[in-house]
């Protein structure tokens, strides 16, 4: 006996729930002919994940549950095919509903089997915490679900969980309990560096504890600020690894469960290899670029080229993203820009191939210190006049976008956001930040791995060397670096990582052998900044706390520690 399965590890988009169906109807259909007789979609996919207060409106619900009843009546004729389709569903005790009273919302799966939905299953286990906010929308369920694939002795059980059920004991008990020799885990779980080899050692753990073969089911794809890696695979009953599918990429991906004796199941499946992190961060970066533009129908994004670092690591990821032919780079040298910014950023841009133009923002500085020179009159040159260079660039790149529709790419990194070295309506300016949860260390380790690696056939070593190796620099003043105003970068993001990442006290950072001078400098500049970060733009979350939605403190707060 084998079972046939199918994960159709998918790039959904939220809201889009008739184009989101016709890719389930079609995913069904070839898996069905390639002999899957079971095919799992990741949690919401009829919607696309998370779709927020959208979940609340009536309307919305009911176009989703809409969708379903269109899977279903399409694939009806798709003899013992079942479909496990997520889906939110309103209504009492989780049923759907024409009443605009929606009384109860529930994250669901319904299991679709020739024009039917056979069960609903609501999911048990709400997270509350980091980008999740499930606990503002759903009501949890509380029955196990298990239903059969197959005729007669043949037939399978399968015990049906929605991503956090799978973290906690309970759910997949309560399925075994109910019968079930095989879990199928269906997922919106999104990235952050090292989440995977979490999940797969969870999942592992969950497997052994039920001595169950386990299938986890995963979204791919960028959704605003989160990303999602794919990357479904199985497990034994034993908890070994039985199958990975591809990372940031589409994939119908085929395992087959075999039965090998009484009550023994064993998965069959290829596995793709394990990746490098820096693979991964460049892999998150570029795909949340291309969703992002994609999905929201921009064509095309421009950026400021400084020469410097972070705006290099943002041109190659957009290239990667979108190829030479969507990206145009702007460098506008101020008085203080140096010769050598001009020659990196004129040679980067020619190894890409993307279109250049330098437009010079002397005469506009010049314009505004005699505007305001009565005011200023007798007092030091400060960060107002560095401002206001940054702000004419955010002026001119915000005008170009204005006129042409391309999207600005904004160039800070965390370090930068966290301790507010970025200037608002300047290099602040602009609708996508790609960068802004990459710490300034690790823009350095992806710039040398992008240079000693091509993945998107795009021309090996898009950076030059000299961008990567001088000192950091806003050039905004004469000979200024990065380190007049703010720690070692190596001190800095250490402090950051612990501090803001991990929540330690300015306490125990010190008592980690840090400088306590440094440490409450540092967490300082995080507090006082937060009123910068709030208009920040919306960016692509890498880490497991970004300044996004991981992160939502007051602005107006005396606490310190």
């Amino acid at each position: 006996m084998s079972l046939k399965i199918c994960v159709a590890q998918l790039n959904y988009c939220v809201g889009d729930m008739q184009g989101n169906a016709q890719k389930i109807i079609a995913a069904a259909r070839q898996a069905y002919e390639a002999g899957a007789r079971l095919v799992l979609t990741p949690e919401l996919a009829i919607c696309g994940y998370a779709a927020e207060d959208l979940f609340l409106r009536p309307a919305f619900i009911q176009a989703c549950d809409d969708a379903v009843d269109r899977v279903a009546r399409e694939l009806a004729g798709l003899k013992g095919l079942h479909v496990v389709v997520g889906s939110p569903t309103g209504g009492q005790n989780g049923l759907r509903t024409r009443s605009v009273q929606v009384q109860q919302r529930h994250n669901a799966a319904h299991v679709l089997c020739e024009g039917r939905r056979l069960h609903t299953y609501a999911k048990r286990e709400l997270p509350n915490y980091q980008v999740f906010d499930e606990r503002r929308y759903f009501t949890p369920g509380h029955e196990a679900c298990v239903f059969r694939v197959g005729e007669g002795d043949e037939a399978v059980a399968v015990g049906l969980l929605i991503c956090e059920d799978a973290w906690f004991e309970q759910p997949a008990l309560s399925a075994r309990a109910a019968g079930a020799e095989v879990l199928a885990v269906i997922n919106a779980s999104p990235f952050h560096a090292g989440k995977l080899r979490e999940r797969e050692l969870t999942m592992a753990s969950r497997a052994l504890a039920t001595g169950m073969p386990l299938v986890f089911a995963h979204l791919v794809g960028g959704q605003d600020e989160v990303v999602f890696e794919g990357a479904s695979f199985a497990v034994q009953a034993s908890g070994k690894l039985a199958g990975r599918a591809l990372s940031f990429e589409e994939q119908l991906f085929a395992l087959e469960l075999r039965r090998e004796g009484p009550g023994a199941l064993r998965v069959q499946a290829d596995t793709a290899p394990e990746r490098s992190l820096e693979a991964d961060l460049w892999d998150a970066l570029v795909l949340g670029v291309r969703d992002y533009l994609g999905k929201n129908g921009f064509p095309g994004a421009l950026l400021g080229l400084s020469g410097g670092i972070d705006s290099a690591l943002v041109l190659a990821i957009a290239v990667d993203a979108l190829g030479p032919e969507k990206v145009r780079a702007v460098m506008m040298p101020s008085p203080y820009t140096a010769d050598i910014s001009l020659v990196d950023a004129r040679d980067m841009a020619a190894r890409l191939g993307v279109r250049y133009d330098e437009y010079s923002i002397v005469p506009e500085f010049e314009a505004f210190l005699a505007t305001l020179s009565g005011e200023f009159k007798g007092r030091p040159l400060d960060a107002t006049e560095e401002n206001i260079q940054a702000r004419i660039r955010g002026v001119i790149l915000m005008a170009l976008s204005n006129k042409f529709g391309a999207i600005v790419l904004t160039t800070g990194n965390k370090s930068e956001m966290a301790t507010g070295y970025c200037t608002l309506y300047g290099d602040m300016a602009g609708g996508f930040a790609v960068i802004k949860d990459l710490l300034k260390t690790t823009v350095f380790k992806l710039a040398r791995w992008r240079n000693e690696n091509d993945p998107y056939g795009r021309g090996a070593q898009p950076i030059p060397e000299r961008i990567i190796t001088r000192p950091p620099s806003a050039e905004l003043r004469p000979e200024q670096t990065d380190q007049d105003s703010l720690p070692p970068y190596e001190v800095l993001d250490a402090i950051l990582e612990r501090h803001m990442e991990n929540d330690e006290s300015s306490e125990d950072i010190v008592a980690a052998g840090f400088d306590r001078q440094v440490v409450e400098q540092v967490t300082r500049l995080i507090k006082i900044n937060e009123y910068k970060r709030r208009q920040a733009p919306v960016g692509i979350r890498v880490s497991h706390r970004s300044f996004g939605k991981d992160w939502r403190y007051p602005i107006t707060s005396k606490f310190r520690a």
